[in-house]
């Protein structure tokens, strides 16, 4: 079972052996500004027999304006879509994106969040894919059996708007902000009205997790970065958060890999923070 990540060698040698039915690999690439372009990239070449999941569609839920851009599904809704692909309980999912993981990790974390652990992100995405020489299709994957995939009690802890408020006003967690330096300060905010970061949160931008080559860093390089932003608090007290709770899902795999586990998510993240009248915002650099 792979419960963090998987790279394409592995994957391919797995796809073609012995058991290959008990995986489901998931396309999951998306952009931000353009909600329909990774379905197109998705049917102009993907992994072979994979399926398509919309981050959007299937990995959010309903929106109402002030609870952010990208809320959290319904757990039993999300777990009957996998489900309908054909996912088990004992199914190995795997994820992959084209942006360096942002997206797969999403899936990853939700996978956790629902009780299933067996769900790896593919190291590297669609690129590491094609630089070790395995192909694409644009072939629809063969239609499969649904599966009996059920929602159950997952590890992943969340904490909501006014939780995040009474940690501000205790100070008893770490804030690891997932956005890019320049939105973290307030600058070039381009997705959401209000920019700035949450009072006391401390800049992780989440591609520092990833080599030149687009995959992640070494377990032990990972650990000393996230070591170094925590401040020598443990990982139980660190809340991860980004724009609208996907990206910080990346530094929360980081952290698995580091063996740092039992971070939470603050699923609502700036997008919702910001929406809410009465929420401080800071600006500038990060202390």
């Amino acid at each position: 079972m792979y419960t963090t990540l998987i790279d394409a060698q592995t994957l391919a040698r797995a796809l073609a052996g012995p058991g290959s039915e008990g995986i489901l690999v998931l396309d999951c690439g998306f952009d931000l500004t353009d909600p329909g372009a990774g379905r197109r990239q998705y049917e102009a070449g993907h992994l072979p027999g994979a399926a398509y999941v919309h981050l959007d569609d299937t990995l959010s839920g309903a929106k109402t304006g002030a609870n952010g851009r990208h809320p959290l599904p319904d757990r039993e809704a999300l777990a009957a879509a996998l489900a309908a692909l054909g996912a088990d309980a004992d199914t190995q999912i795997v994820a992959y994106d084209n942006a360096g993981g942002m997206y797969a990790a999403r899936l990853w974390w939700l996978l956790r969040w629902i009780g299933h652990d067996a769900v790896a992100v593919l190291d590297g995405g669609i690129g590491a894919w094609k630089a070790a020489g395995q192909p694409l299709s644009t072939q629809p994957p063969a239609t499969r059996a649904p599966g009996g995939l059920s929602a159950r009690a997952g590890r992943p802890r969340t904490l909501s708007y006014a939780q995040m408020r009474e940690a501000l006003a205790t100070g008893d967690r770490v804030v690891l902000d997932a956005r890019a330096p320049d939105r973290y300060r307030g600058e070039n905010e381009t997705l959401d009205k209000v920019g700035g970061h949450i009072p006391g949160a401390r800049n992780r931008f989440f591609r520092d997790n990833l080599d030149a080559e687009g995959r992640f860093l070494p377990p032990d390089a990972l650990r000393q970065a996230f070591l170094d932003r925590m401040g020598g608090r443990s990982p139980e007290t660190v809340v991860n958060q980004c724009g609208s709770g996907v990206t910080a899902c990346h530094n929360l795999l980081a952290m698995e890999i580091a063996g740092l586990t039992g971070a939470a998510l603050y699923p609502g993240s700036w997008s919702e923070w910001s929406a809410q009248p009465d929420a401080p915002v800071a600006t500038g650099p990060d202390a």
